[in-house]
This record gives C-alpha cells, structure tokens and sequence, in this order.
C-alpha cells in the first residue's frame, strides 16, 4: 500500500512537471479514439442497411454496445468516487498532482487557461443551449430541439444532484486567475462540456452534409477535454473530478442519444 502511494505521488510530479505534454498526447489518442469510435459507428449503421440479417438483431447490437458504454463510465465513475478517501492512490496523486501543478505554472499560462475555461462555463453553455433550440426550431425540427434542450436540461440536473450527494470539497487555488464555489465531485465543466458539445456533435451528423461529421465529432471531442484539462490546470478541481465528470457526461450522452436515435431505428425495422 505504502508502494503504490509513492508511486502515484511519483507519477503525480512527473505530470505536473510535463503537463504541456502530457496534454497534447492525451489529446492526440482522444482524436483517434473519437475517430476510430465513429468511423466504425458509421460503417456498423452501413453494413446494418444492407445487410440481409434482421433489423432488429442489428439494433439490439448497437444497444448492447451502447451498455457496455454505460458500465465502462459507472465503472470509472465508482472508482474515482474512492478517489475523496485521503489514503487511497489516486486521491494522493490528486494532492499532489495540484500541489506542483501551483508551484509549475506560470501567470502567463494560468491566464491563458483561465480565458479558455469559459467555453465551459454555465453561461456560455446555456446560452447556446437556448441559440440552438431557438434555431432548431425556426427549422422546423421540433422533436430534436426538444430531444436537444431535454438532454442539456437533464444533464445539468444529474449533475447538480451527484454533486449534492458526494459534496467533495475542492482543491486550494489562490492564484486568483479562477474562482470556483460550491462542492467539486464530479467537474460541472467536465461534464456539461460533454453533455453539451457531444449533443451538438450529434446535431451536426444529423443535420448536416456526410463532410462535416467527423469534423465535428473531433471538435466537440477536443472542447471537452479541453475544458476538463483547464480545470485541473487551474486548480479548481482534482483530477478525479475531471476523469469523473468525463465518465458521468458520457454515460448521459450515451443514454441521450440512444434515446433519440431508437425510435429512428424502429421505424426503419
């Protein structure tokens, strides 16, 4: 035990020594998942289409994998909640991880983060909750506007509530360059990024021409963790906040968009 939290203090100053870094490869394997997970989304949708099987035992395929998302993210979610007990590893890395990222970063990084963290901020969120849906329904698209501000509406709501019931308290962040309030498990801009950004991604592959799928999917992808990142670089949060608040956002997606895109797909059966 006395081993593994040494080494995760260990690895917890090795991060905060190479966070720059350590940004860019964790954002380079998210681009290829994402773009791995939605090629392959799309090909199974085409291979579905043409093939001679049953629609029904496609879609039960597709909602097979869409569970085993959902168990992955509770699965991370349960074992970054262990994270608030002060001896287990990761919630010493946590402390760590915050106590040299303080002593790392420069004012000039931290203000430069701290300006792009608002794309994640409540506000920002909501007012392109209510533009979208406004939008969506000067065209007429009426059940995806209400699909749309339903599953922004419920995520923030989920979120606030889990935030009530393991009231975690944040990390010290003294720089002045962000204020943060309120309890931290799991990271509202974490999640609400991927609530937000990962619906409109869905928009855009809904409503838009075959070319600008994956562009989106990568943009609304990299908005997401860069939100989660800014906010451990700034100290407002623990990393577990943000691996939480990633799992708990994409749990919801899951189910948002499942939601959505199940009565499609019975139609078509």
């Amino acid at each position: 035990m006395h081993a593994d939290a040494s080494q995760a203090q260990a690895w917890a100053e090795w991060v905060g020594h190479h966070v720059g870094p350590v940004f860019l490869v964790l954002w380079a394997a998210l681009l290829v998942l994402a773009s791995a997970a939605f090629v392959g989304l799309k090909h199974g949708g085409s291979l579905a289409a043409r093939s001679p099987w049953p629609r029904p035992l496609w879609l039960s395929l597709f909602l097979a994998i869409g569970a085993c998302a959902l168990l992955a993210a509770a699965g991370v979610f349960a074992g970054m909640a262990e994270a608030m007990e002060s001896g287990k590893a990761i919630g010493l890395f946590d402390v760590r991880l915050s106590e040299t990222l303080a002593r790392e970063l420069s004012p000039a990084t931290l203000r430069s983060v701290a300006l792009a963290t608002h794309l994640g901020d409540p506000i920002t969120l909501t007012l392109l909750v209510v533009a979208v849906s406004v939008l969506l329904l000067v065209r007429r698209h009426t059940r995806l506007a209400f699909g749309w501000a339903l599953a922004c509406t419920g995520g923030a709501v989920f979120h606030r509530t889990l935030k009530q019931i393991f009231a975690r308290v944040r990390p010290v962040h003294e720089h002045g360059f962000a204020v943060a309030d309120g309890y931290s498990f799991p990271s509202g801009h974490t999640t609400g990024s991927v609530v937000v950004y990962g619906m409109l991604a869905y928009l855009c592959v809904r409503l838009l021409p075959p070319r600008w799928h994956l562009p989106a999917v990568l943009a609304a992808a990299s908005l997401a963790f860069g939100m989660g990142f800014s906010r451990v670089m700034l100290q407002v949060h623990w990393a577990s906040d943000v691996i939480a608040g990633f799992a708990s956002g994409l749990a919801w997606l899951t189910v948002c968009i499942a939601a959505m895109e199940y009565p499609r797909w019975r139609a078509r059966a």
